[in-house]
Parts: C-alpha cells; sequence; structure tokens
C-alpha cells in the first residue's frame, strides 16, 4: 500500500505522489514513515528529508514546519524546501554572513522575532550547504 507525501511550501507545492517511506526531520530526531504509520502532528527541523520513489532515494533540505501524518498520507508543512540543483552555496553562505553580521551588530533593540528569523536564516543555510557539499561527495 503507497503512502502519498505532499512537500508544501509558502511559495509552491513541491512534491505530491506516492513514495514507499518518507525520513523526516523531527523537533526530537529523525522520524520514519512506512504506511499505515500512526497518526500524528509533529514540528519539523531544518534538516534532510528523504523518500523513497520507485525504488529511488530523493532528497530533499527543508527549512522548519510540521508534518501531519496519517496511516497512507504525509504533508510536509514547511518554509524551504530545496534540491540539491537548486542551492547555491555562495548565495547561502553571505545569507550566513549577513544574519550574523544583523545579530552581533550594534542595534541591540531587536526583539525576539527577529532574532528567531536571523537564527531561522543561519539554521537553513546551513542545512543548504551541507545537504549540497554532502550530495556532491
Amino acid at each position: 500500500m503507497p503512502l502519498l507525501l505532499d512537500i508544501v511550501t509558502p511559495e509552491r507545492k513541491v512534491f505530491s505522489d506516492s513514495v514507499d517511506n518518507v525520513y523526516l526531520p523531527g523537533a526530537d530526531g529523525e522520524l520514519g514513515v512506512l504506511p499505515q504509520h500512526a497518526g500524528l502532528v509533529t514540528a519539523l527541523q531544518p534538516g534532510e528529508l528523504r523518500y523513497l520513489l520507485n525504488g529511488k532515494v530523493v532528497t530533499l533540505a527543508i527549512g522548519s514546519g510540521f508534518a501531519e501524518i496519517t496511516q497512507t498520507h504525509v504533508v510536509v508543512l514547511t518554509d524551504m524546501a530545496l534540491g540539491e540543483a537548486e542551492i547555491d552555496i555562495a548565495q547561502a553562505e553571505t545569507a550566513i554572513q549577513r544574519a550574523r553580521e544583523e545579530l552581533h551588530g550594534v542595534d541591540h533593540s531587536m526583539d525576539a522575532e527577529e532574532v528567531a528569523f536571523l537564527q531561522g536564516v543561519i539554521a537553513k543555510s546551513t542545512v543548504a550547504i551541507n545537504f549540497k557539499r554532502k550530495s556532491q561527495s
């Protein structure tokens, strides 16, 4: 029995098809999902999402978000989902540098939301860089 996987970002539906399994970067560690999995909703952290499609493992770098899991369906709502070809290491490194400069800059009047946003930029960019380098080796 296949498992329907939908991966959605605010910009687009990245993927929608039946797969054999899904591995997600859950907030408490990697979560493997097979058909007939117990239903749950879980937070996702930036990391690598993998799924098996027609005997081939497909991987994506994802950002934070949530996954809703039922016995037949996995819906991933995330703020980033990129394949290896979509990642520009230089651009990601620049984003990290800018975010770090803003975090450690002169303006200490940032609210918690601004700090969390910049920390998220660093986390997602770091995941993207590591994913791209791993894919190239």
